[in-house]
């Protein structure tokens, strides 16, 4: 699997994730919702758009490295 395809699968799952959460945050409405969302889903968002990122940069860093090397 390349990176764009693995960042396409991560993006997906992702937002997958979320559409999931907001589902349960209509019926889940309490303050261990806000905690478990706190704790849990805004952190691993972070780290997400971080990862996506990272992803990007390696990409474009490799697609140099082959041209270097042809």
């Amino acid at each position: 699997m390349g990176i764009y395809e693995g960042r396409g699968q991560l993006g997906k799952s992702m937002k997958e994730l979320m559409h999931a959460w907001m589902e349960t945050r209509t019926s889940w409405k309490d303050a261990n919702a806000d905690r478990f969302e706190k704790k849990h889903l805004v952190g691993l968002e972070q780290d997400m758009r971080a990862a996506l990122s990272a992803m990007d940069v390696m990409s474009q860093l490799l697609s140099a490295i082959k041209r270097d090397c042809e």
